[in-house]
């Protein structure tokens, strides 16, 4: 029994995963000066990253994008999952618009327009965290079947 995806969750699945989806797509054809850009930036938020070439990292960085994104877009994957890969992946874009200098205005959290398009993702850790709170379908059909043996105390299922 394949499971879709509640149609409250249909919308920012497509939305979300389209989006990081192209992100990955074109990252996959960063070339050097870029992967440089995008691993200095990395490294300066997450120091233990320096230990990585700055063409494998962007390339470990996209693949991730295609991975998270692809998930998403997939019917098949459960909301609860996408949204856990979804949490974690902009997580980490959060992390880096938090820890990089002059993201964000002094004492505050609120960007600098430096900062703005690093601040953006703050929505899809959003999007995220509300796919985790999504109620598991699995369970929830489970314990209708109880509750109609219940109701029906007769049959010989097997979901006692």
């Amino acid at each position: 029994m394949m499971l879709v995806p509640d149609t409250r969750d249909v919308a920012p699945r497509l939305v979300t995963g389209a989006f990081i989806l192209n992100s990955g797509l074109e990252m996959l054809r960063a070339d050097e000066a870029t992967a440089e850009t995008v691993h200095g930036m990395a490294t300066a938020a997450y120091p233990f990253l320096r230990q990585l070439p700055a063409e494998r990292f962007t390339r470990l960085l996209a693949c991730s994008e295609v991975a998270v994104g692809g998930a998403l877009l997939a019917p098949f994957v459960p909301t609860r999952l996408a949204g856990l890969a979804l949490t974690g992946f902009s997580g980490g874009l959060v992390g880096l618009y938090l820890r990089l200098p002059g993201m964000r205005r002094s004492g505050s959290l609120r960007p600098t327009p430096e900062g703005m398009a690093l601040a953006k993702d703050a929505w899809m850790l959003g999007i995220g965290l509300g796919f985790l709170t999504a109620p598991c379908r699995r369970r929830a059909a489970a314990r209708s079947r109880r509750a109609a043996h219940r109701r029906h105390g007769r049959c010989h299922c097997h979901f006692r």
